[in-house]
């Protein structure tokens, strides 16, 4: 019944926003039955060490509309870490102790591993961070081909620019902002969140708000990549608890996220590798 992963990765392709169970024999599940399955299937990989299957796995789970389990995030902040992209490790095993207290059941394991992530990224930085740095606009240069190549290898993808898409979508899915900051409730989905795809030389901006009387409003925003500079620049407002990800044509606010320096910078790095990538004739 299950869809190969060829077949999945020709829908990703054209269509990286769209969920890759529209069309196949797969389709003949229910999407919470499928959930289930790929959950079950996530946990045997990881369990196995399975690395490159766990991560297939989680790849498919993420194309799946409505919310996902708790566990999910816990075994995607096990295969991140194991791809050593650490700052996105940390926001799932995070959110995924937020979202269960102290009864989940791998609530101490997560709680070392994000200590051990602190510990490593503590070890590797190559200098501190200057004083007042948080209220200063920090520009992010597009990263190295030796870091697109490691997300190709992460997301079992076929081009840069499908590695980029999903990866930036997978950040966006932590990072969404809420009003209420004191009581973060994680089975409730954020007010306002975001997806990312291509299309040509355009780059498809979806937003989705949710409105206090539970509305959901969306709206889509094209953006030409052409002569654009993919120096992506990105604020976090400590006094607002928001971080914002700014619009490279005219340095308007782009992105609305939750305060989290780390994730704001990691988003605005891959969307200028993004842009710069769809720019390119190869990136398509």
């Amino acid at each position: 019944m299950a869809v190969s992963f060829g077949t999945y990765r020709r829908f990703a392709r054209g269509a990286v926003l769209a969920s890759i169970f529209l069309a196949g024999p797969a389709f003949a599940l229910a999407p919470e039955h499928e959930t289930r399955r790929l959950m079950l299937a996530t946990e045997e990989a990881v369990m196995a060490e399975n690395w490159g299957d766990a991560a297939e796995y989680l790849n498919r789970l993420q194309q799946l509309e409505g919310e996902k389990p708790a566990d999910y995030y816990f075994y995607r902040g096990r295969v991140m870490l194991q791809s050593s992209h650490l700052n996105e490790a940390q926001s799932a095993l995070e959110t995924y102790v937020s979202q269960v207290g102290t009864e989940g059941p791998h609530y101490q394991e997560s709680l070392k591993l994000i200590t051990s992530i602190e510990k490593t990224r503590k070890e590797s930085a190559l200098a501190p961070q200057s004083a007042g740095e948080s209220e200063r606009v920090a520009v992010i240069e597009p990263a190295g081909d030796g870091r697109v190549d490691s997300l190709r290898k992460l997301y079992l993808a076929d081009s840069d620019r499908e590695a980029l898409t999903l990866h930036i979508n997978s950040l966006l899915e932590l990072a969404g902002w809420r009003r209420d900051k004191a009581v973060v409730r994680l089975d409730r989905p954020a007010e306002v969140e975001y997806r990312l795809g291509t299309q040509g030389d355009e780059l498809q901006i979806q937003e989705i708000r949710r409105t206090e009387d539970g509305r959901i409003l969306r709206s889509t925003e094209q953006m030409s990549v052409f002569g654009i500079n993919p120096k992506v620049e990105w604020r976090c407002e400590a006094t607002v608890s928001t971080c914002w990800v700014y619009d490279p044509r005219d340095g308007s606010r782009l992105l609305q996220l939750a305060e989290n320096r780390d994730r704001a910078e990691e988003i605005a790095e891959t969307l200028g590798h993004l842009i710069r990538t769809v720019q390119a004739p190869s990136g398509s």
